[in-house]
Order: structure tokens, then sequence, then C-alpha cells
């Protein structure tokens, strides 16, 4: 322990110092000497910690859902070259190298978080065992061995003697049966956050070793904090049974609205987006906005769920726009269709040009020219008809009529000319 109190000592001051501070604060509250003071100071460290953690849970989110898409094509470089591992371990740095992915990245939060956590734990050792560590001098020392949280001393174990319990004012059942409470709770609070992950957060088309890596994890983690547990001082179960719950509430929150791609997350999301837009008739919000634009950008490498939000838009008379906005009726210009083409509306459909009778294809080269559209029984030239004897003068008119009317008239065989009398 002394090896990691040294490795951690640059931190353990820093650390004893918050404590300190929100110490003075809840202690004029509830009283310097209470647990309630002590403990709602570690809880606000917590609070404090994982408040400047959020950036890297944003890049570690980032991270997981890059190796979730990388999964496919890390999985082919494993069968290419099962039997050169050189070759793969190569093959998969410069797969990360050309993508910008780390995977370390979804550790960062865990891995920043540790000084902090073995900091606090050196803390209460020393309370624990008498000795003041970083500004907590023997005033604050005393005051701390003194707080009880629901009857167990802030820095008794689990596997701690019933001396060594009494010499801090209790006894060992409280001190056992409070901490097999909080490690109970540490460990489920631990493993809903992992399976609300795997079961509501995942890409359920894609599957992958990576699933079943996360999958174990789900089961082994608890196990892990409850064997550790058990070594761990009350105020040490508090810090961890908070950041857990912090992490499930905020794994919550990213889940429901930044849900993964493909999940049953992003189903249920988009629905949520669906109904509102049809009700309101446009997005909320930046955010919406983004995830409206991604999903159009997308076109026909769509999947089922943004499919189904396009369509649902789309029979709802609106339309998403490659900017994220969603436009209503007529004036919904360049949507994007089902399978990411674009159309002139919401509803738009393939004008079909009108159906013309067997006549009007017949005349419609005469109409574009000015020319009698059809011949009707008086427009027949007369010496088509029986015609009677006729003077000189009216024959010359017909056959003038005649040439007019032929020129109307469509190619192919002609009927003969009866002969006309002179």
């Amino acid at each position: 322990m002394d090896t990691i109190a040294s490795l951690f000592s640059f931190i353990t001051t820093p650390v004893s110092w918050v404590i300190v501070q929100f110490h003075s604060v809840y202690g004029a509250i509830f009283g310097p000497d209470t647990g309630w003071a002590w403990g709602l100071s570690i809880v606000s460290l917590v609070i404090l910690i994982r408040i400047c953690l959020i950036p890297l849970f944003v890049k570690q989110i980032k991270a997981t859902r890059a190796m979730q898409t990388l999964q496919p094509e890390m999985k082919k470089i494993q069968e290419r070259y099962k039997n050169d591992r050189q070759r793969q371990s190569e093959e998969m740095m410069k797969l990360y190298k050309e993508t910008g992915t780390n995977p370390l990245s979804s550790c960062l939060p865990i891995l920043a978080q540790s000084p902090f956590f073995f900091a606090l734990y050196h803390v209460l050792n020393g309370i624990a065992s008498g000795d003041t560590v970083g500004v907590i001098n023997d005033r604050l020392l005393e005051s701390a061995q003194k707080a009880h949280i629901f009857g167990a001393p802030l820095a008794a174990k689990f596997t701690d003697s019933a001396d060594k319990v009494e010499a801090l004012n209790s006894s060992l059942t409280d001190v056992r049966v409070v901490t097999a409470i909080m490690i109970v709770l540490m460990s489920l609070s631990q493993f809903y956050t992992q399976r609300q992950l795997m079961t509501k957060n995942v890409d359920t088309t894609v599957k992958t070793p990576f699933m079943q890596q996360q999958k174990m994890l789900m089961y082994v983690f608890p196990v892990i904090f409850a064997v550790f547990g058990i070594n761990f001082p009350v105020g040490v179960l508090v810090y961890w049974l908070t950041t857990n719950v912090w992490t499930m509430g905020q794994q919550m929150y990213v889940i429901h609205n930044n849900p993964t791609p493909g999940s049953k997350a992003q189903a249920a999301y988009l629905e949520r987006l669906t109904k509102h837009v049809t009700h309101h008739g446009k997005t909320r919000n930046r955010r919406e906005r983004a995830i409206v634009k991604a999903i159009v950008a997308k076109g026909r490498d769509r999947n089922d769920h943004e499919r189904k939000f396009i369509n649902g838009l789309n029979k709802a008379g609106f339309a998403a726009q490659a900017d994220g906005m969603v436009i209503k009726g007529e004036s919904a210009v360049a949507a994007q269709s089902e399978d990411g083409t674009p159309t002139t509306g919401a509803a738009a459909k393939r004008q079909q040009p009108k159906r013309q009778s067997k006549s009007q294809r017949q005349t419609g080269p005469a109409k574009a020219a000015g020319e009698p559209t059809s011949l009707t029984k008086s427009d027949e030239p007369e010496d088509a008809k029986p015609a009677a004897p006729a003077k000189k003068d009216n024959a010359k008119s017909t056959g003038s009529t005649r040439s007019k009317a032929q020129s109307g008239q469509r190619k192919g065989p002609q009927r003969p000319k009866s002969p006309s009398k002179k």
C-alpha cells in the first residue's frame, strides 16, 4: 500500500483539500462530526471529478462507436492473416491510423479516474489507521473517525476484526451489513450499466467478437467489484457506488438522446422524433437537426430504422432536407426519398402524359402545321361522293378543294378517285 500511496501522492493533497472544503460546507448544515457531512463530501467529490471527465466520456463514446464500425474490417484482417500474427498486428495498426481510432480511448474515463480513486483510498485508510494525510490534520482526523454512515464508521471495512471496529465506536454486525448492502448495490449498478449498453445501444446488425467481449465484461465486472469490495473502506464504497450511479445515469441520457445507429435505442429515438416532427412540423434543436442531416446524407446506406423514419415523414407529408431541416407540403424541395434519391415534394409522384385518342394521334401533326384536324363528311372532296352533273367552273373549284383535302389526309393508300363529269 505504501508503494501505491507514493505513486499517487501528487494527487492525495488536492483530493484531501477538496474533501475538507466540502466538509466545511456540509458540516455547517448537518454538524462537523456526522456521517452526512463526510459522506456528502465524498459524493460531491465524485460529482466534481465526473463533471471534469465529461470531455473524456464524449471521446469514449466516439471511440466505442468507431470500434464497432471497424469490427467487420478487423474480422476480415484476422481471417486473412490468421497464420501471421505480426502481419495481422501491422494491418490492425494501419487500419487504426487510417480511420483515426484508438482502442484505448474507450478506457480513458476509468484510467483518468484511477488516481483520484487511489488517493481517496489512501486518505480513508489513513483515517482508519489514525494517520494524518494531506491537509487533514488531527482535529479533522478525529472528526472523521467519529463519522458513521448508517452505523458503520467511514474508515471501516468488511474484513476488519471486531476489536478494530469497536475502536471506531461501532459493531461488527453494523459494518458488515452496511458494507454488504453497498457492495451488492455497487455490483448491480455496474451490471445494469453494462447490460443496457449491450441490449439497447449496440448495432444488432453486426455480429463481431467485440460484442462477445462486452457480454463477458457484463458479468466479469460485477464479480470483480464484489471480490475487491470487501477490502474497501465504507468511504471508498460510497465513492465507487456514487460513480457507478453517475455512469449509469449518464449512459441512460446518451442512449435516450444520442443512440448508436442500428440499435434498438435508435429505433425508439427515431419513433419519438417522428411523432414530434409530425406534430410540431419542425425539429427542436441543433442536435436533432444534426441527426436528421446525417440520416439524409447516408442515402441508400441507411439502416432499417432510418428508412422507416424517412418513410414515416413522407407519409405524414413532410420531407427531411440535406441541412437537417424538415419541410412540409409542396415546399419540400430536394427531399430525400426512401432510396436516397431527391424528389420535388413530400409526396411527389411521377407525372404520366395524358393518353390521346386515335384520331388525336393521327391528326397531331396537322394541328401543329395549322391544317384541318380531320375530315368530316362536309369536308370530303365532292368527287368522292356520287357526283351530279356539274359545270366546268364547279369542277375547277372541286379540284382545288380536293387538293386541299388531300394535304390533310394521312399517308398510305388512298381511295380511288371517282371519275368526274365535265
